[in-house]
């Protein structure tokens, strides 16, 4: 268990006392004092009004880790946000004070190669809201330069704001294996990303999705969201050519890309074999660090296998489907809650049993 250091969260000045979920151990999250930095010259402070809860977050809630990213110390989680801008620095030119804005929780370093080429969601040195070492957003306020806050047209809501970021990660996966409205598409696992994965696809024109999970109520609620078919699989892997088997008959012609979204062997395999010859098959969810599948096999028949981390240059486009009604996150949002540290609590808890909730949003 670790303590946060009161000294340097000591409020200063005498203004409100910005306030941030700490976790703090193992299940044990506190609300406390949290002490910005000085607002920069091209930053922005926002009052933090919508913010959900990431699988991530819930990995580090029960673990104090996700793979190699470890909490060594007391650390503020969140990163799916969206709020006001209270303090604009003397540079900021795009927003104002008083503008709606979507928060991308990711600062590159915007000097190492692959930043400059563009691919700056690669970067070695990306400081990620909520991810060791770097405190995240569920605070009263928080601190963000100008050019990752997002202006929200006056008819998406700050929940909706607070949603493109794993929105963002489906538009990505979708831009990754160029979906369109040639593309067939099959979708493994119904939980948030997968059902993003699933409204980007659709917006990106695809004809025909189908959604595959051992869940049967997450199967219904992407039937519900618009899935052209859904598939119960099992864990067995045994089960791979008979569940392939099962695809084919669903969609009726040949599945042109395959979106992963769970990360196991048996999805990934799965996914291989029921992939046409020459198409894609996209890796998105990471629930193993390795796998054993039959890349040989997928090989030879000229499977593209791509690989997608978080996000690049979405929000505009995710602000852009959302304003349109191209899309819609707010089915989505299953539960809701309140900046108290009961419902903290409650939420964190909520969010980590899964079951009947896909998305918890707190609303500050």
């Amino acid at each position: 268990m670790m303590h946060s250091h009161t000294q340097e969260n000591e409020n200063q000045g005498g203004e409100e006392t910005n306030m941030a979920a700490w976790l703090l151990g193992i299940k044990y999250l506190q609300i406390q004092p949290y002490h910005l930095p000085p607002l920069g010259p091209n930053d922005v402070k926002v009052e933090i009004k919508a913010l959900g809860i990431c699988g991530s977050d819930v990995h580090h809630f029960k673990n104090m880790r996700v793979a190699n990213f470890i909490v060594k110390k007391p650390m503020v989680i969140g990163h799916e946000c969206a709020g006001i801008i209270k303090e604009i620095g003397h540079n900021v030119k795009s927003v104002a004070v008083g503008d709606r804005v979507a928060l991308e929780p990711g600062i590159s370093c915007q000097s190492c190669n692959l930043c400059k080429n563009g691919s700056y969601n690669l970067c070695k040195k990306m400081k990620f809201f909520g991810s060791p070492p770097t405190n995240g957003a569920l605070a009263n306020q928080v601190i963000h330069p100008e050019n990752l806050v997002f202006k929200l047209p006056d008819n998406v809501s700050l929940e909706e704001g607070a949603m493109c970021e794993p929105l963002s990660v489906g538009v990505h996966a979708c831009r990754r294996a160029n979906v369109s409205p040639d593309t067939k598409v099959l979708i493994f696992g119904a939980g948030p990303i997968g059902l993003v994965t699933m409204l980007a696809a659709r917006a990106f024109g695809a004809p025909k999705i189908i959604v595959a999970d051992v869940d049967e109520l997450r199967l219904s609620f992407a039937k519900d969201l618009g899935a052209d078919a859904t598939i119960q699989v099992s864990k067995n892997i045994q089960d791979i050519e008979k569940e392939t088997t099962m695809i084919f008959e669903a969609m009726g012609e040949s599945v042109d890309i395959s979106f992963d979204c769970v990360g196991f062997d048996k999805t990934m395999s799965t996914a291989l074999n029921a992939t046409r010859a020459g198409g894609k098959v996209c890796l998105v969810g990471l629930g193993q660090t390795q796998m054993t599948i039959p890349l040989v096999a997928a090989a030879s028949r000229e499977i593209d296998v791509i690989g997608i981390f978080r996000y690049r240059n979405t929000w505009p486009l995710c602000i852009e489907l959302l304003r349109t009604k191209k899309i819609d996150v707010m089915p989505l949002i299953t539960n809701r809650y309140k900046f108290t540290q009961q419902d903290v609590e409650k939420a964190f808890e909520t969010s980590a049993q899964g079951g009947n909730a896909i998305k918890v949003m707190f609303n500050l």
